[in-house]
């Protein structure tokens, strides 16, 4: 179920899509053009810091920015597989980070795995997530001096955008299941969702705000 809701979602977006379809790509494929997913994490981050640079040249962002965004892409395309898998049938896809490669696209980047592994329901999301995408959080927060809960909100709409635009799912359940760091991090809106955090897209000139935009939050009035 899950390969087909990905091949129908690149089928929809002319193939752009950052994630492999079918989740696997052959260990000599990933040897050829793919970085390691396992090595961005090493100090002094040269790799992350490459993939980084070359998300600031694309939106001739500062530093920091093109971090928020590489992660907003990164963070989209490793997520969504686990939330498809969550409202399909229950059944989680998760990449182990030594098995996880990723290169620069036409969809920011894209994902794949020689091997993936597969839970079930919140649990194998939040594994997942401590697995994978906490140790990249904080190597990007240590390069780029990115706050961790602005990038854990990039993770927590990761989790709403797919639920809501390409296969229904209560995200606001599923978030709550997972728990710290991505519950409380999106709030339901009547055509969608907030953000709590900023992404930082907002942050570049001439740009319109993202439609989730915690800029665009309606002001709470104080209690009486």
């Amino acid at each position: 179920m899950l390969t087909e809701a990905l091949q129908r979602m690149a089928d929809g977006r002319g193939g752009v899509i950052g994630v492999v379809p079918g989740l696997v790509i052959e260990p000599g494929v990933a040897a050829e053009s793919w970085t390691p997913v396992a090595e961005l994490t090493r100090e002094p981050y040269t790799l992350l810091d490459g993939l980084i640079a070359e998300t600031a040249g694309r939106w001739n962002a500062p530093h920091h920015v093109g971090a928020a965004l590489f992660w907003k892409t990164f963070a989209y395309w490793h997520t969504l597989p686990m939330a498809l898998g969550w409202a399909l049938d229950g059944r989680v896809p998760v990449m182990p980070p030594a098995e996880t490669y990723v290169k620069p696209s036409d969809a920011g980047v894209t994902i794949a795995a020689t091997r993936v592994r597969w839970g079930s329901g919140a649990q194998a999301i939040r594994e997942a997530l401590a697995e994978s995408q906490a140790p990249l959080v904080k190597a990007i927060g240590a390069l780029a001096k990115v706050g961790e809960r602005t990038l854990w909100g990039s993770t927590a709409e990761a989790f709403a955008h797919p639920l809501t635009a390409v296969v229904p799912g209560d995200y606001m359940r599923l978030l709550k299941e997972v728990g710290p760091p991505v519950d409380g991090l999106v709030e339901p809106a009547d055509d969608g969702y907030f953000r709590r955090t900023c992404c930082l897209w907002i942050t570049l000139p001439d740009v319109e705000p993202c439609g989730s935009c915690c800029v665009l939050r309606p002001r709470r009035r104080p209690a009486a």
